[in-house]
């Protein structure tokens, strides 16, 4: 009896530890677990302007007013040192918006050399754009009237092969600061229009001149070996913003150049 009771005491003995070593060691795990997910550095802050090329808002009516660019250094006196801002930018600490378009060198100075022009008489066809208060003329075919978003209202000149640039009568409320002068209106208006001109265009002045309730100005865009025609008229249609009608034509479609004329001479106040 005592070598049984010694066997099994071995044994139990044997399993004891057995169960000690199943408790102790943990268990091989199933998969190997991430460390902790820390954050990449952020960026370096930059001091600079924004880009021209970062997103806007003009009709995209957004596309486009000047506003004060933000960055560490806009709570701080502007020096009488600063650099003017890069054209085509938003507006550096400091600078007025006026100031920002006479440092644009797409933007050439509006001297008293640049002459009122003849207008045609108004057309008698109209559309009523009651968001900005105002009725712009509806012209001839092949104008059409065209889906208006970002606008309030819009009119096209069919596409050309070979060129996505094409014919455009556009109305919408002011996309940019009003100023004291309708005619300083009117030519940051027309600094804005260049959002929807190909890039590296610039600016020629054919015609200023005031207009009942606003100011117009008629001009050319050169980019390339392109040009196009262009209109704005500014005017107070008695609403919260002054109302924009801007047109454009490409020289591919230069007959329907007399339309800035008629878009000209045809924006007024309704009723």
């Amino acid at each position: 009896m005592r070598v049984v009771y010694r066997v099994l005491a071995v044994i139990v003995a044997v399993v004891a530890a057995a169960v000690t070593l199943v408790v102790v060691l943990p268990s091989e795990p199933d998969e190997v677990v991430a460390g902790p997910v820390t954050a990449p550095p952020a960026a370096p802050a930059s001091s600079g302007p924004a880009s021209s090329s970062s997103p806007s808002p003009s009709p995209s009516l957004s596309p486009s007013p000047v506003v004060a660019q933000a960055s560490s250094s806009a709570a701080a006196e502007p020096s009488s040192e600063a650099t003017a801002p890069s054209p085509g930018v938003s507006l550096a600490p400091g600078y007025t918006a006026m100031e920002a378009l006479y440092a644009d060198p797409r933007i050439p100075r509006l001297t008293r050399k640049v002459k009122r022009m003849a207008l045609p008489r108004p057309a008698r066809r109209t559309v009523a754009d009651e968001r900005v208060g105002l009725a712009v003329p509806k012209l001839a075919r092949p104008w059409k009237v065209s889906g208006v978003a970002p606008f309030t209202s819009k009119q096209v000149l069919p596409k050309t092969r070979g060129t996505s640039v094409r014919g455009m009568f556009v109305t919408c409320p002011l996309p940019i600061m009003e100023q004291k002068s309708p005619r300083n209106t009117a030519l940051l208006a027309a600094r804005w229009t260049l959002t929807h001109h190909p890039r590296g265009a610039k600016i020629r002045w054919l015609a200023s001149q005031p207009v009942k309730h606003g100011w117009m100005l008629v001009y050319r865009v050169k980019y390339g070996k392109h040009t196009s025609r262009a209109a704005v008229v500014v005017m107070d249609g008695g609403m919260s913003k002054p109302g924009l009608a801007f047109v454009t034509v490409p020289d591919t479609q230069r007959k329907r150049w007399p339309d800035i004329g008629r878009v000209a001479s045809g924006v007024r106040v309704l009723g």
